[in-house]
């Protein structure tokens, strides 16, 4: 491998000849093999594009960076938005916890890149586009950081999780419809209950959703807040006045997001409470989706000694020594998400106390959990959707079977005969392997005609 001398302030580094990362990105990549290589999200490095070009076009046209370098600058950004440049973000998450050497990645590729395109060569003379001086102008580590957390986050809440939520929903919703008049038998303490409608127990599926999309929506404000502008410590030192509220507005028009700059500057390099807000109703879906997902695997057990109210796609074999075999396995997958979703909360919780003084130090963990989190959801929901929601159909049979069988169908009789008679009429149907009716016409408590009158479980919903 060949390599070339790069410089920084602490003296050179040989850097290998074909990337364009510079001596800072060198440093970082072997004083952190944490982990696996280039784990930083993609994400992190298409926010930190927006930004460097938002920033570009500000510095332009506040005076303080030429028209040349506005247009190298972005003209590199956008070969990154591209996806063109995948294999010059050699860092990991494990690094600084201001996601410094991170955003010196950027800027050392973006400057190299430049050069290269102006027809330049690496390394020899005076640099036409400098990492620090003009890539990072008017900008600091811990105000650009934060800015592609804001940027990342926001963008993969509002463009893959929201909508395969709303889809699921959607779903869910319309076989609560469909399914209305299906009267099947409630549960609580996973005994059973009195009747309701299948459709009735799946809107409650779709209200949860609803709420946890009010949830997240309700962040996005807190959300779409950029630190952009505070530079070192909040205050601006280095940059142009009105700089941070037009380069806010770049990065709305570059994103197509509603992103504005942070009233205070202070609150965003210093705490991360938007990260730990919108994530904290992440897991409100998480809880909820778990609960649905559980939901429908024990009422679809079976096919013979299980609950079996519900008949779910079959998508493949389940087992490979037990011949025809099928298992609830979107119901796993979602629920395996749900649960990394909670751990991450822990951890996103834990990383937004850490903000010491001036500056929050748990930055890349706590947007690679983040993102992890959004971009699960939403495909999971999206998969759930697809090979198990849409293919739900109730087992007519064992569903009338089931509340046909119930000794619960007697709180009916409660208003008439009162509780500890139909306590008496249940518990003694249970005892001896009887019908309600039984029981209740031989105890004498009813009459036939009484009992058929007054039992009627599409009545009980």
């Amino acid at each position: 491998m060949k390599f070339r001398i790069e410089k920084d302030t602490m003296g050179e580094v040989p850097v290998p000849s074909d990337k364009y990362w510079g001596a800072q990105t060198e440093r970082s990549r072997n004083n952190f093999k944490i982990g696996p290589p280039s784990s930083m999200p993609s994400a992190i490095i298409e926010g930190f594009a927006y930004l460097k070009k938002g920033a570009a076009y500000t510095n332009c046209d506040l005076g303080v960076l030429s028209i040349d370098k506005r247009d190298a600058i972005a003209q590199v950004c956008d070969e990154i938005l591209a996806g063109e440049l995948k294999d010059q973000f050699p860092l990991v998450i494990w690094q600084t916890g201001s996601g410094t050497q991170s955003n010196m990645n950027v800027n050392e590729v973006i400057a190299n890149r430049a050069q290269v395109l102006k027809g330049y060569t690496i390394g020899e003379g005076d640099p036409f586009i400098k990492a620090n001086d003009d890539v990072n102008k008017s900008q600091s580590s811990n105000d650009t950081f934060p800015t592609a957390m804001h940027i990342a986050a926001y963008k993969v809440v509002v463009e893959n999780t929201i909508p395969s939520v709303e889809k699921l929903r959607d779903t869910l919703q319309a076989k609560a419809t469909e399914f209305a008049t299906v009267v099947k038998i409630g549960r609580t303490h996973l005994m059973d209950a009195t009747p309701l409608t299948l459709g009735q127990e799946i809107s409650g599926y779709a209200a949860q959703l609803n709420y946890g999309l009010k949830a997240v929506t309700n962040t996005l404000a807190h959300l779409s807040e950029i630190a952009l502008g505070g530079t070192a410590v909040g205050t601006g030192l280095n940059a142009p006045k009105g700089y941070d509220v037009k380069v806010a507005e770049y990065i709305a028009q570059f994103t197509g997001h509603p992103f504005v700059t942070a009233p205070n500057k202070f609150e965003a390099l210093a705490a991360h409470d938007a990260i730990v807000e919108t994530h904290a109703a992440l897991k409100q879906l998480a809880v909820s989706l778990h609960k649905i997902a559980n939901d429908i695997r024990m009422l679809a057990s079976g096919p013979r000694s299980g609950i079996g109210e519900l008949l779910i796609p079959e998508n493949e074999p389940g087992s490979s020594i037990m011949p025809g075999k099928v298992n609830p396995t979107q119901c796993e997958a979602l629920t395996m998400v749900c649960a990394q979703v909670m751990g991450n909360d822990v951890a996103i919780t834990i990383g937004g106390m850490q903000g010491h003084y001036e500056l929050n130090v748990f930055k890349p963990m706590m947007a690679a959990n983040f993102l992890q989190s959004a971009q699960l959801l939403g495909d999971a929901c999206r998969s759930f959707d697809e090979h198990c929601a849409q293919g739900i159909e109730p087992n007519y049979k064992r569903i009338k079977e089931l509340v046909d069988n119930s000794l619960m169908l007697v709180t009916a009789l409660n208003t008439k005969i009162g509780y500890y008679k139909s306590a008496e009429i249940a518990q003694t149907a249970h005892k001896n392997g009887t019908t309600l009716k039984e029981e209740a016409v031989r105890l004498g408590y009813v009459t036939p005609e009484d009992f058929d009158n007054w039992v009627k479980p599409e009545d009980m919903v």
